[in-house]
């Protein structure tokens, strides 16, 4: 432990900064894994419901992911990326052409 009281100030910052991070990293797992079981609903029982509720789950997730970027939890393009792999996966199950694919 640290014996300066600017480092044990440092220590229990990171220690709290740690666990507000742990959260948003755990809410966007959870949100995202949501997202895609919506997803495979929706592939395989096309019907207006559960199309909106894919649209509710993208929504809800890509604004936890912007939270989280907001607050310096993730990169900016770490963020980005998280929300064009979920793009992604999305676009594959609809059978949607993406440009890199054609």
């Amino acid at each position: 432990m640290a014996n300066i009281k600017s480092a044990i100030k440092r220590v229990e910052i990171a220690e709290r900064n740690r666990l507000r991070n742990k959260s948003y990293k755990s809410a966007v797992k959870t949100l995202s894994k949501k997202f895609l079981a919506s997803v495979d609903q929706y592939a395989t029982e096309r019907t207006p419901e559960k199309e909106q509720e894919v649209k509710e789950r993208m929504n809800e997730v890509y604004s936890k992911i912007d939270k989280a970027v907001k607050r310096g939890v993730y990169h900016p393009n770490n963020g980005a990326r998280k929300k064009s792999r979920l793009a992604k996966a999305y676009k594959r199950k609809m059978g949607i052409e993406t440009p890199a694919a054609s």
